[in-house]
């Protein structure tokens, strides 16, 4: 099962091998060989099996498999079975043989898995391709070149199979064409040669060891002569090289007298074909292989050839080799194995043709030359022994070639000599003086690049070989020890071998210890026999001197060391047990160390120790004053190495103190005085230090050779003692004072403190001055050398120290203490501020430093003056070199040094002067000069000074000592100044305002009574702050200060809590935008943290922020304080409002938004809005004020809580955020909103407040009017806005209702526009509102219950108070408003119950009696002079009547029709409108009791018939209507008829002609009514309308017209002549009777009681 598995996946890979991805080639490949491992024969034969299948399988793919095939085979050829052995080089066989043109890559596959069998398995193999390798036909290619193959791979197998295949294949060379036929057969000739050379070379492991040479040797010459007489001349340049690479192993098999026979021409002949290939390589091998032969037969014909021979191999060694090209390397050292067998056997000629040839001008020929010397004497030592005197003579010339390549060929050489004795031969010492002058050279940091023509030497400098070839020769080279030592210590003190120090002094150390390994003795330098040797005095003194730069050359401090200890019995016996014990940790310290970290200071002072150890354990005076000669005779060699020599004269300065001659003292120091080179630095800073050093020991000589010196006539240019200084400078004569003024300071440094705090003011300082040319200290002096002005403040920092260090420090009182710092004060004012070029700036703070120290103290002017300078000397300069990309180039590390420096020497002063008082008020003077510089706007004053803040606030914790544990009373306002910074645009300032941060909370800490050890977890988390720092990520930033807030916040006491906000609030005005903004952050989260604690603060942090916001106009700030204000609402809401609420009035933009901000949260908004509403509540709206003008009352003026509450509901509720709370307290709102609205109606603002808007409006528009009843009306409109009801707003506008609700006449027609929106737009509001509004009709105010029932009864216009179940109590409540004192209030009150019949007719029949008791009640309302509650109770029963039951009206029906008579000729048209309207629609009612009514229409008939002349045309209409309602009443059909036809309210009426026939109707159904309608029509004669008094007796005269005789009597006439007295009347009367001007009463024919007319007397009228 497994083999079919991987049988099957063998196949499918196989399969796959058609992809032409050459990258999914190789997987399938290293697949195939994968499954190999595990089952190498299943592959095997499924390989075999698929390629026999897929015969069509074009060869790329064949190939993949074969190569497989023969991975396979390779990796288990010990385990492979014979029968699959056979399948596969069968398989092979075939693949390699099927095509008979030469595919390439698939025939070298199988032949390549032929060779990989035939490793264990050559019998098979050769018995299959032999079957393919017969005689007389030529074989195929790839048979050809598997037999080579074969041969190469299996020699001890191929070669007994060799002699067969010889013989067979020697025919088929003449028969072979073709050149890649003759190629294949060259290539098979070469390794059958190299096979059999093997085979013959380890007989002893052969199978067959009765083989020789001869056997092959006739073949083998057969076939040479084919190739040499035929092939070789081919025009084709691959087959000539075949040929060439076969000749070669071809000549060791010749038969020796067939080769002799053959040089002459077989030699010239591969010599020609260096002309015709630029690849010499193969001609080289094959030459050499050839030369190699012809010597091993003893060849007398090489003599002959020689000179050709050496002729043209030579140029091939000249020829640079290319190391990127391999061939080129190998042909030269073919060519060089060529010279050494050439060498060998004829020494002479070859040494005679090679030396003239280093005299050569061509620099190639030299180094080639030089080259085949180094192999010559390696490779034929023997034949070279004799020769080596002239080979070292011929060399003379090459140690001064200049040349870099022929200075490393002739190192090569000295290394080849060294190996094989000829240094020890005279003239060798030269050839080692050559090799340390190349070490000497300087290094090369980088190797130059080699230029394309560069020989085959390494790339290495000659330098680095030179160093390696003499450490070689030390250590490798036993017979070279005599010769180097103690020979190479001569090249240890000359200073022009300096570089070579490090290998000499390693080579010496190694010789050295091997000597002492021979005997005690050995290693002793014998100056008997080398006179030549530098002295113990020199090579100690040498050797400690480069030891002061130890990483230089190399690290040559560490050998240099390391020699002088071996040496130690040679410089003195008595160092022995000293030196090594203190060698070795000296060497220790270098090595532990590297050059940036080691302190040059400390490692010279282990030096110096070691030297003053050295000489009290070598304790001989003679020995050092010649040491003290020695190192003052090696000064001068040093003058060129600045550092070397300023360590020497520290060196010259501790002998002197060792030594007790006190002339070799004074006599030496004169001598340094003199030849000093005083215009070097380093030379005066030596020669300072040395006068220092021997004054520990010797101060009275010190001192007096100083003067001395100074009384000399140098100063004064005269030729005397010291003439060398008479040519001079002015400049040079400084640089003298400046030495000898540092000198005095390094005396002062360094001599014993108890001999020298009595000198420093008589002696050393009155020197000191008098150099500068000051002759009262504390003048100002100018001096243009700045060398003198920096040694003068180096020497009085020195003398600061020599004193603060003395024992008597405190007892000592330094008189000229305060001089000496205005003298400081001085130098840092004068220097530029524009750059830093020189230190003087930091030079005089050091110095001030250590002078602030001393007693007596400095006067606070001079303290602050000093300070300032400082600070200001310091941290304006501008930005850093390594700041600003200014090219400066090579300065800037030295500037950017200089800075780092004086920025260092300004916190050390500080530092001193923070120490002189170490309380919170000395920390608070010192950040009042540091202030200014944290917030200034320039990043680097900014940087430097917060820097310098950290290091202080470190420096001051490190330094507390807390006895008591006392209040550190300004932690706030340090706080409040640093935290801020922790945004700042500066990184760096970022991460140092933490640390004073964190310094300032553990500060506090220790006040607090902590430990000074004591571990805050929450402060230590600041620490970890820092990284959140580092990047400037707003987001991250801000973030980090929140958290840095949380800290603060946690650890600050109470009572600094208010000092560190107020603090903070300056903040705000920060010029870095960052810092404000982090300033918003800290304050924001301080107040969450503990603003709970803050009460009593609140209107003063309001105060503050309002302020604030008044300054700083940057939107970042006013958002964050209204951050502040929510949060401190938060905390104390009512103390907030209360706060804002104080605010002046109107509020500005600044109060506003303050309110704003409290709309952040909804429940806070919503406790917010529910304190306001109170506030709007509690107090009344207004005041009653008299008013003094004329004829005027009093005028209400509004209170101001309720004012200011009002409009800061508007600016809260103007805020987006606001949204939620608005709608969780929409009815309280509303109400409380539409209330005010309604008491502020009419209402005038204070006076003081009318003068303030004024002046505000004068300044620039103001926000919003501040009048009481507009404020309130916008506070309403933005809370229906925000409360989503957009639409009432939106239906009130457009109605003008808002307009409407501000007029005081007016105002209740607004509120009903308002309640009508309401009820469409935001009917599931209602019922809270409602609810709300019903204990406002029961107000004191009028006004406010005039709003509400107005509301109300508009509301009962809409069916929502039925959809929403409050119909009943609005009705119950506007039913109970009936006996309300306002007037307006009960008009309004039945006007709402009126509106049910439009707003719920449906429920109008339930509560009839109810409503119509109501409307009756308003009718007979006796508290209504203008009868508006009447009319309103009309007009509303109007309405109510066709929605009643009929029972409720018949009670009533006559009641109200009595009542309602007296209207009809009311002077007001409503009134006579409503009545008529009224009358008209009672008529409906009067079927049941008909004759009742019928009588009230008889009643009213006239008046209505006489008001359709009435002016008012609605109260026409209003008659028409009744008309017409009557009419079906009154049991005329022809009267119904005619009000129906001619009173239709769109048809005009002639009102002649209808009342014409209106009166005969009338007269024809009713003649007995005539008097009563006369008399009624009389009482109109009188009537204000002239209309109407005219138609009176028009209606008179129709009726007297048609009435009937039977009916005249009923005519008064006296009353008729009575009511003539109206003359319009009269006149019209007479007109319509007929009766002429003259006409007599009697005429009529009528009694006084009644009239009777005359027959006819109708139809005549008629």
């Amino acid at each position: 099962m497994m083999e079919s598995r991987i049988k099957r996946l063998a196949t499918t890979l196989m399969d796959a091998t058609t992809d032409k991805d050459p990258l999914v080639q190789e997987q399938i490949y290293n697949a195939l060989c994968y499954l190999g491992e595990s089952e190498p024969e299943e592959i095997l034969h499924s390989c075999d099996e698929y390629l026999r299948q897929h015969d069509k399988l074009a060869y790329p793919h064949r190939v993949i498999i074969l190569k497989a095939m023969e991975t396979v085979v390779k990796n288990n050829i010990a385990s492979l079975d014979k029968s699959t052995a056979k399948v596969v080089i069968f398989l092979a066989s075939n693949e390699m043989t099927k095509s008979k043109e030469v595919i390439r890559d698939w025939q070298q596959a199988a032949s390549s898995v032929l060779v990989a069998v035939g490793q264990r398995f050559i019998n098979k193999v050769m018995e299959e391709v032999l079957t393919k390798f017969q005689p007389g036909i030529l074989p195929h290619y790839f048979i050809v070149q598997t037999f080579a193959n074969l041969s190469v791979s299996n020699v001890f197998g191929m070669v007994p199979f060799l002699n067969s295949i010889l013989g067979t294949m020697l025919p088929m060379l003449g028969m072979a064409k073709q050149d890649h036929m003759k190629s294949v057969f060259c290539y098979a000739l070469q390794h059958f040669s190299e096979s059999i050379q093997e085979y013959l070379a380890n007989l002893d492991k052969a199978p067959d060891p009765t083989v020789r040479k001869d056997t092959f040797s006739n073949e083998i010459f057969s076939a040479y002569e084919v190739l040499f007489n035929s092939w070789l001349q081919h025009r084709e340049a691959k087959l000539r090289l075949a040929v060439v690479e076969a000749v070669g192993p071809m000549s060791y098999l010749m038969p020796s007298e067939k080769l002799e026979e053959q040089l002459p021409k077989l030699i010239p002949g591969i010599l020609a074909l260096y002309k015709k290939h630029a690849e010499a390589f193969y001609i080289s091998k094959s030459l050499c292989q050839i030369l190699e032969a012809s010597v091993n037969i003893g060849s007398r014909s090489l003599d002959v050839q020689l000179d050709a021979l050496l002729g043209t191999l030579h140029p091939q060694i000249c020829a640079p080799a290319d190391p990127s090209v391999p061939l080129t390397v190998k042909n030269h050292t073919e060519v060089l194995r060529c010279f050494t067998v050439l060498a060998c056997s004829f020494p002479d000629r070859v040494l005679a043709f090679l030396l003239p040839k280093l005299e050569s001008s061509n620099e190639r020929t030299r180094v080639g030359t030089l080259l085949i010397m180094r192999q010559i004497i390696n490779s034929a030592p023997s034949q070279m022994e004799i020769k080596k005197p002239f080979i070292l003579s011929s060399m003379k010339l090459p140690l001064q070639d200049s040349n870099d390549k022929v200075k490393r060929a002739v190192v090569q050489v000295i290394s080849a000599m060294a190996h094989h004795g000829y240094l020890e031969q005279p003239g060798g010492e030269a050839m080692l003086e050559y090799l340390v002058r190349q070490c000497a050279l300087p290094s090369e940091a980088q190797p130059k690049k080699q230029p394309p023509d560069a020989d085959d030497l390494t790339s290495d400098s000659v330098q680095s070989i030179s160093v390696n070839t003499l450490f070689l020769l030390s250590t490798t080279v036993d017979r070279m020890n005599n010769v180097l030592w103690p020979y190479l210590l001569e090249f240890v003190t000359p200073i022009q071998f300096t570089n070579a120090l490090t290998p000499l002094c390693k080579s010496l150390m190694y010789l050295a210890v091997k000597k002492q390994e021979e005997g005690e003795n050995a290693s002793l330098l014998r100056y008997d026999l080398n006179g030549n040797l530098p002295s113990p005095y020199a090579l100690t003194t040498r050797l400690l001197v480069v030891s002061s730069q130890p990483y230089a050359g190399d690290c040559r401090g560490a050998a240099a060391l390391r020699l002088l200890s071996v040496l130690q019995y040679s410089v003195h016996p008595a160092l022995e047990q000293l030196w090594s014990k203190r060698v070795p940790s000296l060497v220790e310290h270098i090595e532990e160390n590297t050059e940036k970290r080691l302190c040059q200071k400390e490692w010279e002072e282990k030096l110096l120790l070691f030297l003053q150890e050295t000489l009290a354990a070598v304790s001989d005076n003679a020995w050092v004053c010649h040491f003290v000669t020695e190192m003052c005779r090696q000064l001068n060699s040093y003058n060129g190495f600045p550092l070397e020599k300023n360590f020497l004269y520290k060196c010259i300065g501790t002998a002197l103190g060792a030594c007790t001659s006190k002339d070799l003292v004074q006599k030496q120091l004169q001598e340094l005085l003199e030849t000093a080179r005083y215009h070097e630095e380093a030379e005066r800073e030596g020669l300072a230090s040395c006068f220092g050093i021997c004054a520990i020991n010797h101060l009275e000589e010190t001192l007096a050779k100083l003067e001395d010196f100074v009384r000399s006539d140098v100063f004064k240019k005269s030729v005397g003692l010291f003439s060398i200084f008479k040519d001079r400078s002015d400049n040079e004569v400084e640089k003298i004072k400046s030495t000898l003024i540092l000198c005095y300071g390094f005396v002062a440094v360094h001599a014993p403190k108890e001999l020298v705090l009595s000198r420093i003011e008589a002696d050393i300082l009155k020197n000191i001055f008098q150099y500068f040319n000051t002759k009262v200290l504390g003048i100002k002096v100018e001096t243009k050398d700045l060398t003198l002005k920096l040694c003068l403040i180096r020497s009085i920092c020195m003398i600061s120290q020599a004193i603060y260090n003395g024992g008597k420090c405190g007892d000592f009182v330094f008189s000229r203490k305060a001089e000496l710092v205005a003298q400081m004060v001085e130098f840092i004012k004068a220097e530029p501020l524009d750059a830093m070029r020189t230190p003087v700036r930091q030079r005089a703070m050091v110095t001030c430093t250590y002078l602030v120290v001393l007693e007596p103290h400095l006067s606070d002017p001079d303290r602050t003056e000093l300070i300032d300078t400082c600070l200001a000397g310091v941290l304006a300069l501008p930005p850093e070199p390594g700041q600003e990309r200014d090219g400066s180039g090579g300065d800037a590390p030295h500037k950017e040094m200089l800075y780092g420096d004086t920025l260092s020497a300004l916190k050390d002063l500080l530092k001193s002067l923070l120490q002189r008082n170490l309380t919170p008020h000395g920390l608070q003077d010192m950040f009042a000069h540091l202030g200014p510089w944290i917030k200034s706007n320039k990043e680097q004053e900014r940087q430097r000074a917060v820097e310098v803040s950290a290091a202080l606030l470190d420096f001051y914790l490190g330094k507390l000592n807390v006895s008591t544990v006392v209040p550190f009373y300004n932690l706030g306002v340090l706080i409040a100044l640093f935290s801020p910074r922790c945004s700042d645009s500066l990184a760096s300032v970022r991460q140092h305002a933490v640390d004073c941060v964190y310094c300032l909370l553990y500060i506090q800490l220790c006040y607090e009574g902590f430990a000074r050890d004591h571990t805050d977890e929450m402060v230590e988390g600041l620490k970890a702050l820092k990284k959140g720092l580092e990047e400037p990520d707003f987001t991250v930033l801000f973030h980090t200060c929140h958290n840095i807030a949380m800290v603060v916040g946690k650890r600050v006491p109470p009572d600094q809590l208010m000092s560190l906000l107020l603090a903070m609030f300056e903040g705000l005005a920060d010029p870095d935008k960052n810092c404000s903004r982090a300033a918003t952050v800290m304050i924001n989260s301080l107040l969450k943290e503990r603003g709970s604690v803050l009460q009593e603060k609140v209107p003063d942090i309001m105060s503050i922020i309002h302020s604030k916001l008044q300054e700083v106009d940057e939107e970042h700030i006013r958002k964050a304080a209204q951050q502040t204000v929510y949060i401190l609402a938060s905390q104390h809401k009512s103390v907030v409002v209360s706060s804002l609420l104080g605010s002046a009035l109107p509020f500005d933009s600044h109060t506003c938004a303050m309110w704003r901000s409290l709309a952040a949260e909804p429940t806070l908004t919503s406790q917010i809005l529910e304190q306001l509403l109170e506030k709007v509540n509690r107090d009344v709206p207004y005041k009653e004020s008299k008013c003094f003008l004329l004829g005027s009352g009093s005028e209400r003026i509004a209170t101001l809580l309720p004012l200011a509450a009002t409009c800061a509901l508007y600016e809260i509720m103007s805020a987006p955020e606001s949204g939620a709370a608005v709608l969780g307290l929409y009815a309280p709102l509303f109400v409380t909103l539409l209330l005010r609205v309604s008491c502020t109606v009419g209402v005038q603002l204070p006076k003081s407040l009318q003068s303030r808007e004024r002046r505000s409006s004068s300044l620039g528009p103001a926000p919003r009017s501040l009048h009481p009843c507009s404020c309130a009306v916008e506070t309403l409109k933005v809370m229906l806005a925000r409360g989503g009801s957009e639409a009432v707003t939106r239906a009130v506008g457009s109605a003008g209702g808002w307009d409407l609700m501000a007029s005081p006449e007016r105002h209740h027609d607004g509120v009903a526009v308002l309640a009508g929106a309401m009820a469409r737009h935001a009917g599931p509001r209602l019922p809270l509102i409602v609810k709300n509004l019903i204990p406002t009709l029961s107000s004191v105010l009028d006004s406010q219950r005039i709003t509400t029932t107005a509301f109300f009864a508009e509301l009962l216009n809409n069916n929502v108070v039925n959809d929403l179940m409050l119909l009943e109590t609005v009705m119950d409540n506007m039913t109970g408003r009936q006996k309300d004192p306002c007037m307006l209030v009960r008009m309004l009150a039945l006007r709402g119950l009126g509106n049910i019949s439009s707003g719920s007719p449906e429920k109008v029949r339930k509560h009839g009696a109810k409503l119509l008791a109501s409307m009756v009640n308003g009718m007979d309302d006796k508290d209504d002079p203008h009868n508006l509650v009447a009319l309103e109770a009309m007009s509303s029963l109007s309405k109510l009547l066709d929605h009643l039951e009929e029972r409720d009206i018949q009670s009533m029906l006559l009641h109200i029709a009595i009542r309602i008579r007296p209207f009809f000729d009311s002077e007001q048209p409503d009134l006579r409108q409503s009545s008529i309207v009224l009358f008209g629609n009672l008529t409906k009612f009067s079927e049941d009791d008909c004759e009742a009514f019928f009588e009230q229409i008889l009643n009213g008939l006239v008046t209505l018939l006489l008001h359709l002349q009435d002016p008012k045309p609605e109260v026409v209409k209003a008659c028409k209507f009744a008309l017409r309602m009557c009419g079906p009443n009154m049991g005329c059909e022809g009267l119904c008829d005619m009000f129906l036809n001619h009173l239709r309210e769109d048809r005009s009426l002639h009102y002649g002609e209808f009342m014409n026939n209106v009166c005969k109707h009338l007269m024809q159904s009713y003649p007995e009514m005539l008097n009563r309608l006369i008399l009624t029509n009389l009482f109109y004669f009188k009537s204000n309308w002239v209309d109407i008094r005219a138609a009176a007796p028009m209606f008179i005269g129709f009726l007297v017209l048609h009435v009937d005789e039977d009916h005249c009597q009923q005519v008064d006439l006296d009353q008729l002549i009575s009511g003539e007295s109206v003359p319009t009347a009269c006149t019209a009367g007479e007109q319509e009777l007929g009766v002429g001007a003259g006409a007599q009463p009697r005429e009529f024919g009528l009694p006084s009681v009644g009239l009777c007319r005359a027959p006819g007397s109708c139809s005549t009228l008629g």
